[in-house]
């Protein structure tokens, strides 16, 4: 197998295996957890952490480690937070939460990185358009990346749903599901009730089991690579971090940039509220959590075939008619969520609203990442980092000034929401970076 190619199926085969847990232990935090909402609280600390670090954390690790061991280092993050489930309280979940979101922002930014390198290695080795490469390693790593869902989720559901929690449920205990559930006054039900410990060691230990496999396999089977920088760069020295962090906040002087930020804000709010709140307060609640990763699973395929088809159906229809689309769609199922009272009886429609939900995702995904490039910025990117394409207009400009500022280029941008960069320094002869 050619050896470009093997680093990028290494790759993607390790983020397989991390996130069929990290995914499968997100959807059921708040379900698993409900009690003084640690679950809640946990998965607001990890995306609390991952937006401070993302600011100054990945060139640091990149620029001292390379992309490798920051890989390592970032997936053994993950391993931590699974650990950290085998005895969940206040003082287990959330340090090991804070060290997901410390991970996570150098995990993507690391995986941006690595993969825009080999994919231009590749281009030069065989004389074709590095961007073409590129973007051919990128669709691999989705494609096997993004099956993580159904294999975390079905996990999951299969062994709950060994003995399964759920009772017959009384209606007076249906009444308070959906939009009346209130996180914060939890009743020990049979709806509610957490399965067996037994089981949730089972589970934590499968998990644990993947997310070590994954970071062996990481560190063991990827290779190093070192990415040559053109002429004139290398011997000046890196730009001060309080002058890396500023910056990142210099760009928000550019009004275009400032509304562009409403987009990603109202994608991670509506994932927030499908992973928190519709697993725990509808499915959980009138189902049992043994249905969580079946729900999720629906949610996670019609996401990513929506994707596909959104991608190539922009060309025709343009953006704004997808953004009009994701919109109403979402609307529409905010308004059925409020006056829908959850039942058994009606299986389908627990089933029929991720769909729908993974629909209007498939459109924030494609058409914000699209957006910001055309614009000059990367979709929920580590701030401050310029889109790779060339390009006139003023926030492309604006990040070129940030980038020329911090001694950084960019690559491409990852749909899970960070960026990546590659380490560069100004005025000087070539150098290579160890990634």
């Amino acid at each position: 197998m050619e050896r470009n190619l093997k680093n990028v199926l290494v790759v993607s085969f390790g983020f397989l295996l991390l996130f069929t847990a990290y995914g499968g232990l997100q959807s059921l935090q708040s379900s698993l957890y409900s009690e003084e909402g640690l679950g809640v609280a946990a998965l607001s600390t990890i995306y609390g952490g991952m937006l401070l670090s993302s600011m100054f954390l990945p060139p640091v690790l990149i620029g001292k480690l390379g992309c490798k061991w920051t890989l390592v280092l970032a997936m053994c993050c993950y391993v931590a937070f699974s650990l950290g489930n085998f005895y969940a309280s206040w003082y287990t979940l959330i340090p090991t939460s804070v060290l997901v979101g410390l991970g996570a922002a150098a995990l993507w930014s690391a995986q941006g990185t690595y993969l825009t390198i080999v994919g231009n290695m590749q281009a030069r080795k065989t004389g074709q358009v590095g961007k073409d490469v590129v973007n051919q390693y990128f669709g691999i790593f989705f494609l096997i990346f993004q099956s993580s869902g159904v294999w975390g989720n079905l996990i999951s559901s299969l062994v709950f749903g060994q003995t399964p929690t759920q009772g017959t449920v009384p209606e007076e205990q249906l009444q308070a599901c959906g939009a009346s559930d209130c996180l914060m006054a939890v009743a020990s039900t049979n709806s509610t009730k957490r399965p067996s410990q037994d089981l949730v060691y089972t589970l934590m230990g499968i998990y644990t089991g993947c997310g070590f496999l994954a970071v062996l396999l990481t560190a063991v089977f990827l290779e190093p690579v070192r990415d040559a920088q053109p002429e004139g760069e290398g011997e000046k020295q890196a730009p001060p971090f309080w002058s890396t962090l500023l910056s990142t906040f210099k760009l928000l002087r550019d009004k275009r940039l400032r509304l562009l930020i409403l987009l990603p804000m109202l994608s991670g709010f509506e994932q927030a509220f499908l992973s928190g709140d519709y697993t725990r307060s509808y499915t959980t609640c009138a189902l049992g959590i043994q249905f969580v990763g079946y729900v999720m699973i629906c949610f996670g395929a019609v996401d990513a075939l929506c994707s596909v088809l959104f991608g190539r159906l922009a060309r025709y229809t343009g953006r704004t008619a997808l953004f009009a689309l994701g919109a109403v769609t979402q609307l529409a199922c905010i308004i059925a969520l409020l006056l829908w009272k959850p039942h058994p009886s009606q299986l389908p429609v627990f089933f029929v609203f991720p769909g729908l939900w993974g629909m209007a995702d498939a459109v924030w995904q494609t058409q914000n990442n699209g957006e910001c490039l055309a614009q000059g910025q990367p979709a929920r990117g580590a701030p401050g980092w310029p889109a790779s394409e060339g390009g006139s207009g003023p926030l492309r400009e604006t990040g070129r000034r940030a980038s020329r500022s911090r001694g950084w280029r960019a690559g491409p941008t990852s749909s899970r929401g960070l960026g990546s960069a590659m380490p560069g320094r100004k005025g000087s002869r070539a150098r290579s970076c160890p990634c």
